[in-house]
């Protein structure tokens, strides 16, 4: 009898599933923005009939402006949640520069940031010059303010901090210079990520005194913010979360599980809200959750709505083509047919039949001056290996380079940028359009098991890769070989292209160095034997053009 149960409640909630009668513990509420209706229903069935784009299958490489107004201590990511952190050293940092966070909190920060030199046209076509395909730009953050002119969110940078759209100019100077435009999402999250704030400190001269994260509209009164509500930025009315005083719970319950205080439907909507108002403004070509598959999932029905109107406005903005990317975490084999799979600073050890993408940061998400102070950035050969060992996986990246509060990157930056941005001018076409080949790779690290840890965190491992690491991609007939450091050696061994190996039967007619011309070879049992020139084309990676 309890198998005949178990067997009849998976079928129905199959059947509900695909008729989109499933029933979430918090609906969200389409009565300030409708869902836009058309070929795509809030269902994984509906969704599943998404077709990636050819032009993100060829993109391969995108640069991410993760900045607003975390960026102003230059404390690094997370600061407005670390700040209330007793004792950390984003507390520490605050306490001692702008005061205690129960008389200065992260609100206060908030008119601090000033973007009073951010050029985005500038910064932009930089973008473009190295390489970059598509550009992302952070739209909010998990500290919960909207970067642009928020219909939903009076905490947005056109009432304070920039007073500028900040969305509307970055999207200018992307549609200025051909390129797709993105916008990530992750205030959602907030909800919990803030919740920190409601606590005191247990030391101390002010030990017992709230932090600022339970203030209300009332408290303003005389304050610089008279007239907005500290809780339509941090959104604390609410019981904390299981063990929430323990600061790595947040990372059990960012599915929404394991204890996790579940948001109300008011809070929800209004993050669905904000992000439709977004998607109807700036037609982003690509959106990105900092999520476990998509906003709100399973406890509401608000990211699959947010999915079906944005793929749906997508199609009726392009006289029905689809163009539109969303990226969701943590996704299953069948939720990466509706949403493409992003994975974070890491990449899977093997090819994957769909498009992905690894987002990555040559430092902190948010800027970081202890990461400048130590020399603490990826290097340029580090990110070359990075993107070369995902593409030959079939994906993306996305790299983050932090901005500092005025819009800014600092000199280390700048030097990483031209650096990668020279190699790639020389072996772009070993990347851009390319797709993967019968193996991706060969190499001590290719050759092992590389596991993932939740969304991803496994890039350490391919920033160690040596000379002795090759990965491939091909286009138009020619396969490159791509070894992911440049070798001591005077020759390469290319044992996937053995004399005799399955993997490339025929003749190979031909062998070129990108940025140096046509090299001698000897194909042997033991290998494609390349002679390197005496010449160094470059200091990071060599690709080879093989015929």
């Amino acid at each position: 009898m309890k198998t005949k149960q178990l067997l009849f409640a998976a079928t129905f909630l199959l059947f509900a599933e695909m008729t989109g009668a499933q029933n979430y513990q918090v609906p969200v509420s389409e009565k300030d923005e409708k869902m836009m209706e058309g070929k795509f229903k809030p269902t994984w069935e509906s969704l599943k009939n998404y077709k990636v784009p050819e032009w993100f299958r060829n993109a391969k490489f995108g640069i991410w402006a993760h900045w607003g107004p975390q960026c102003v201590e230059g404390s690094g990511d997370w600061m407005a949640r670390s700040l209330y952190m007793e004792g950390s050293r984003e507390y520490k940092y605050h306490l001692e520069h702008y005061g205690h966070p129960s008389e200065v909190g992260f609100k206060d920060i908030i008119p601090l940031f000033k973007a009073e030199k951010w050029n985005p046209d500038k910064l932009v076509a930089l973008y473009k010059k190295i390489g970059a395909q598509y550009f992302f730009a952070l739209g909010n953050h998990h500290d919960n303010m909207d970067l642009w002119d928020s219909k939903y969110q009076p905490w947005n940078s056109v009432n304070m901090g920039p007073k500028r759209d900040i969305l509307a100019e970055w999207e200018k100077a992307a549609r200025k210079y051909e390129l797709p435009f993105g916008i990530s999402f992750h205030a959602d999250h907030a909800w919990i990520w803030y919740e920190p704030s409601q606590r005191y400190d247990r030391l101390g001269p002010k030990a017992g005194i709230s932090y600022d994260g339970t203030l209300t509209k009332a408290d303003g009164k005389g304050k610089w913010w008279e007239g907005y509500d500290p809780q339509d930025l941090y959104a604390q009315n609410h019981p904390l979360s299981k063990g929430s005083w323990s600061d790595g719970m947040i990372h059990q319950q960012w599915g929404w599980e394991n204890g996790a205080c579940v948001p109300t439907q008011e809070y929800i909507t209004n993050f669905y809200n904000r992000t439709l108002d977004a998607i109807n403004r700036y037609n982003p070509d690509l959106i990105y959750f900092d999520v476990t598959v998509a906003p709100f999932y399973p406890v509401s029905d608000a990211g699959l709505k947010i999915a079906a109107h944005y793929y749906n406005h997508n199609m009726a903005t392009n006289k029905g083509r689809l163009d539109a990317v969303m990226f969701g975490k943590i996704l299953d084999s069948e939720q990466r047919k509706a949403l493409v799979w992003d994975v974070e600073r890491g990449a899977p050890d093997k090819i994957v039949d769909e498009p992905w993408q690894s987002c990555s940061c040559i430092g902190g998400w948010h800027y970081n001056t202890s990461i400048y102070e130590r020399d603490g950035y990826k290097s340029a050969a580090s990110v070359v290996k990075l993107l070369v060992d995902i593409v030959s996986k079939n994906g993306n990246l996305l790299l983050s380079v932090p901005l500092r509060s005025d819009g800014t990157f600092d000199e280390k930056e700048e030097a990483i940028l031209n650096d990668f941005g020279d190699w790639m001018t020389v072996n772009k076409e070993g990347i851009i359009d390319t797709r993967p080949w019968k193996v991706f790779g060969e190499g001590p690290i290719a050759e092992s098991t590389v596991p993932m840890n939740a969304q991803g965190f496994n890039e350490g491992t391919y920033n160690k890769a040596t000379s002795k690491e090759i990965r491939f991609t091909q286009k138009d007939k020619n396969l490159y070989a791509t070894v992911l450091a440049w070798p001591e050696e005077k020759q390469v061994i290319i044992k996937s292209l053995a004399k005799g190996n399955t993997l490339y039967p025929g003749k190979i007619s031909k062998v070129e160095l990108l940025g140096y011309g046509k090299v001698t070879f000897t194909r042997t049992n033991q290998g494609l034997i390349i002679n390197m020139p005496d010449k160094q084309t470059n200091k990071i990676a060599p690709v080879f053009k093989i015929k």
